[in-house]
């Protein structure tokens, strides 16, 4: 199975999960986005009132200014694959809770198994600590960790821009940043794509473990 082909079919099981109790208030489901050939992978939180209503992630207001923060790094949207680790709306955007995370890692974790980014960009805490334990976004913004045998680069979520104004210029740094990241040695070699099994009904899925 290629890439491009495991991605279509995490997409779909996505699209179907019923796993935890996000799915009984979603309008539609958000498995991410991009080409499997992407090399660099942007993880979110978990879709919004658009992306709910669209079934694609970041398309609101903070959509908007990750769009311009891909400029400052000299990319486009159609070159990067953008994603959350949760894929279902929580109500009222609160934060996702651990049971989700846990129902919803075996997807992301295929999606990086499949793409094999050579540098993964999280977007806000819940992201972020998936990969790096004890951080403090605070603290560690905009710096490149090695996770995984991953290149991770931890940001501040694009809406939090939004919310405190004064962030927005430590974004736009941190972004302009990417492009030597980018640089760095090339990928490791490519694992055999993976897809995981259907989960059951109101029951966490089976976890995968890509490392």
């Amino acid at each position: 199975m290629s890439a491009e082909e495991s991605l279509q079919a995490i997409r779909a099981q996505v699209q179907q999960c019923r796993a935890c109790s996000l799915h009984a208030g979603r309008t539609l489901a958000v498995p991410g986005e991009g080409p499997a050939e992407s090399q660099i992978m942007f993880i979110g939180e978990g879709p919004g009132f658009h992306e709910d209503q669209q079934g694609k992630p970041f398309v609101g207001q903070a959509g908007k200014f990750l769009d311009e923060l891909l400029g400052c790094a000299g990319l486009k949207r159609s070159e990067v694959f953008i994603t959350n680790v949760v894929k279902c709306r929580p109500p009222n955007n609160r934060d996702p809770q651990p049971d989700e995370l846990s129902a919803c890692e075996q997807y992301l974790d295929a999606q990086i198994e499949a793409i094999n980014p050579r540098v993964i960009v999280t977007l806000g805490r819940f992201s972020m600590a998936k990969f790096v334990s004890n951080g403090r976004i605070s603290q560690i913004h905009g710096r490149p960790h090695r996770a995984a045998g991953r290149m991770v680069v931890t940001m501040y979520h694009p809406a939090a821009a939004l919310h405190q104004p004064d962030l927005k210029k430590t974004l736009m740094e941190d972004f302009s940043r990417l492009k030597q990241f980018l640089q760095e040695p090339e990928k490791p070699a490519i694992p055999t794509p993976t897809v995981p099994p259907a989960p059951k009904k109101e029951a966490p899925p089976e976890q995968l473990s890509l490392f």
